[in-house]
């Protein structure tokens, strides 16, 4: 006999208490396991691949992680100091752009801005801010990152979880399949197919267009020589997982970099603008639609809902599992309104509904 409703809805009740509970008490412990479990999953696919083509999981996951590591070491020696001492160029030189801007209005609107209005003192004090808890924030997260458990956790444990949780990840799945209560084995499949599919394609789809686009927004800044082109690409790389945002503050970004260095030639200016729309344009007609698809049903408004509200909560770890939290709420959400829709609840006493009703939802 199947457990009453009232039982179920207690259990499960606790064990996502005890899920957060953990979370929130063992959040820099655990946070090694978690990046290990995204990175597995997110690798999966590729030792499926090699497997389907006659190679043991073991040497598949073997290749994985050899080209892993060559990856790694190329990012190491190439690009990440070039991004750092960028940044740090960037936040260095935001009181004398801050400066600019002030010469900029007061020379063409004077009589907005004198040389002792608020705004000229606001933009000053402004950029002496910035620069100062601009170059304090990176010092802290470069300093955190070099301390010992940070080396431990990015360089040695979260790599040899996401190793062994590779080369046993089928198992693990029947394993945990084997283990679902039985009356209820068929519903949690289904979730958990509609939530991986979710998953990958957000994580696995949208990571690679921000892969993409990070790139050429690089290359493109690069090669027209702006100044800071680097950490602005990157930045609106990283930011393009939530639509329009990546693109809008790395091309506001960008620009105003490129009025004030190109202030004048029209050209170099609409070149830069122009590779922010160029990449807006591959984003929505090539990009997504083939890597993504429109399946993944994460709304912007949710993915920063569920990066304020975990991050705020659990901190770091709390925005890694943001987003396959907010996923799998996103899929249960649906679910239950399924539910509702079809259940006594919402059609009422008559057990119907009309067809115009059905239409209008």
């Amino acid at each position: 006999m199947a457990l009453p409703v009232q039982s179920q809805v207690k259990i499960w009740s606790t064990v996502a208490i005890v899920f957060f509970a953990v979370l929130w008490v063992l959040g820099d412990v655990i946070m090694p396991f978690i990046l290990g479990a995204a990175i597995a999953y997110l690798l999966d696919p590729f030792a499926d691949w090699f497997e389907a083509r006659g190679m043991s999981r073991p040497l598949g996951v073997s290749i994985i992680a050899l080209a892993s590591v060559f990856l790694f070491v190329m990012m190491v020696l190439l690009v990440i100091p070039t991004l750092i001492d960028q940044t740090m160029a960037l936040f260095a030189s935001l009181p004398e752009l801050a400066n600019n801007l002030q010469n900029f209005l007061t020379e063409r609107f004077p009589s907005l801005v004198d040389s002792e209005s608020t705004i000229r003192q606001s933009l000053a004090s402004l950029g002496k801010v910035v620069s100062s808890k601009g170059a304090e924030l990176l010092n802290g997260a470069m300093a955190s990152v070099s301390s010992i458990v940070g080396i431990l956790t990015l360089l040695v444990i979260a790599p040899v979880v996401a190793f062994y949780l590779l080369l046993d990840w089928d198992r693990l799945v029947a394993r945990v399949d084997e283990l679902l209560p039985r009356d209820h084995a068929p519903t949690i499949r289904q979730l958990a197919g509609e939530i991986d599919l979710t998953l990958a394609g957000f994580l696995r789809g949208q990571g690679t267009v921000c892969l993409l686009l990070g790139i050429y927004y690089c290359v493109g800044l690069f090669a027209v020589g702006l100044d800071f082109g680097l950490v602005v690409g990157a930045f609106a790389g990283l930011l393009t997982f939530i639509p329009y945002i990546g693109a809008l503050l790395g091309g506001a970004l960008a620009i105003g970099l490129a009025l004030f260095q190109f202030w004048g030639e029209w050209t170099m200016i609409a070149i830069v603008a122009g590779i922010f729309f160029s990449g807006q344009v591959l984003e929505g007609n090539v990009l997504t639609p083939k890597l993504v698809g429109g399946s993944v049903g994460l709304h912007p408004v949710w993915l920063l809902l569920a990066l304020s509200v975990f991050g705020s909560l659990f901190g770091f770890v709390g925005m890694l599992v943001a987003v396959p939290v907010s996923a799998v709420m996103g899929v249960i959400v649906r679910f239950l309104t399924e539910k509702y829709l079809d259940g006594k609840l919402y059609r009422g006493k008559s057990g119907e509904v009309s067809a115009q009703d059905l239409e209008g939802l």
